[in-house]
């Protein structure tokens, strides 16, 4: 199975210690239990929502971020941008097909402990190659060096904005290298990814169109950068088991019950495995981003999910 320990309070955050983290942080290549946890989700009722008139179907040009330098050749494998001119190393997984079609970026960030290599279990390498055969690029940085054992600066919170620098540098010179479809930006993420995700949203709402989160949590309140786009959110735990430091159930569920109260379309899928990725929920969540471009209204699972989601997945 797919695990990651994971930092995650403010209180702890002053007092943590590589050696309780690590010890934590364990991890298999992949799922191997067969779950047979498929089929239809279904479900009635609804969340949140734009009200009765549509939102923009693409991001304001003021929200699209411009390469603050010389953007490098996009080229599968590892690539190093420099926002503001501090250098990040950054996985890519891109194509010849983002020569000439204009496709999805999907970011992928990892768990405390992890690697961006693990994007290929998280996503899946079936995934993957269908985003990347549309002409669209998966993007997983590297954590930098200075955070240490929690890898985003905001998987607590916090102010510092710059992995999601790195994020806008990768996006501008995406779009400036190859052209990207505007409407479909994503983000995933795992554990403390997942953390980072659930704040990025806010903090890039000018562009992100949907999120993916597995065993994540939202601490304190971030800047909204477009309070218009109310980008909806597929989140997943683990059930009561799902503890690493936080309890991810109960994080998990104050996370969309916040996106709900401020009428962005939310639900859950505990999948009852505690920490970690669970391989059926990857095409579904995979379904979900793409059914779910910026601004899509009116919400297309507003009264149920796609057959096919797994059965612990509910509105």
């Amino acid at each position: 199975m797919y695990r990651r320990g994971v930092r995650a309070s403010s209180i702890l955050l002053a007092a943590a210690t590589s050696s309780l983290l690590i010890g934590l942080a364990g991890c298999d290549s992949a799922e191997t239990a067969s779950t047979g946890d498929t089929g239809g989700g279904g479900g009635s009722g609804g969340s949140g929502g734009s009200g009765g008139m549509a939102p923009a179907t693409t991001p304001d040009a003021a929200f699209v971020p411009k390469p603050t330098g010389a953007c490098p050749e996009l080229v599968e494998g590892t690539i190093s941008v420099a926002p503001d001119g501090k250098a990040r190393d950054v996985k890519l997984w891109i194509s010849e097909a983002a020569k000439t079609l204009d496709g999805p970026v999907v970011f992928f960030w990892h768990g405390a402990g992890g690697s961006p290599d693990e994007a290929s279990y998280a996503l899946s390498s079936d995934v993957i190659k269908e985003i990347t055969d549309q002409g669209g690029i998966v993007a997983a940085p590297v954590q930098a060096p200075e955070t240490g054992s929690l890898p985003w600066y905001l998987s607590l919170g916090g102010s510092d904005d710059s992995d999601l620098r790195v994020m806008d540098e990768v996006l501008a010179c995406a779009i400036e290298k190859v052209g990207v479809d505007l409407r479909r930006i994503h983000s995933v993420g795992f554990s403390a990814g997942a953390m980072n995700t659930a704040q990025l949203g806010f903090r890039r709402s000018g562009y992100i169109a949907s999120v993916v989160t597995y065993s994540g949590a939202h601490v304190g309140w971030p800047s909204v950068q477009d309070e218009s786009n109310l980008f909806p959110a597929m989140t997943l735990h683990g059930g009561p088991n799902d503890i690493v430091i936080l309890e991810f159930e109960t994080q998990t569920e104050a996370y969309v019950q916040l996106l709900k109260d401020r009428g962005h379309f939310a639900f859950i899928c505990d999948h009852g495995k505690a920490h970690i990725v669970p391989a059926d929920a990857r095409p579904s969540a995979w379904q979900f981003l793409q059914d779910h471009p910026f601004g899509v209204y009116p919400e297309p699972y507003e009264k149920a999910l796609p057959a096919g989601f797994p059965a612990y997945c509910s509105l």
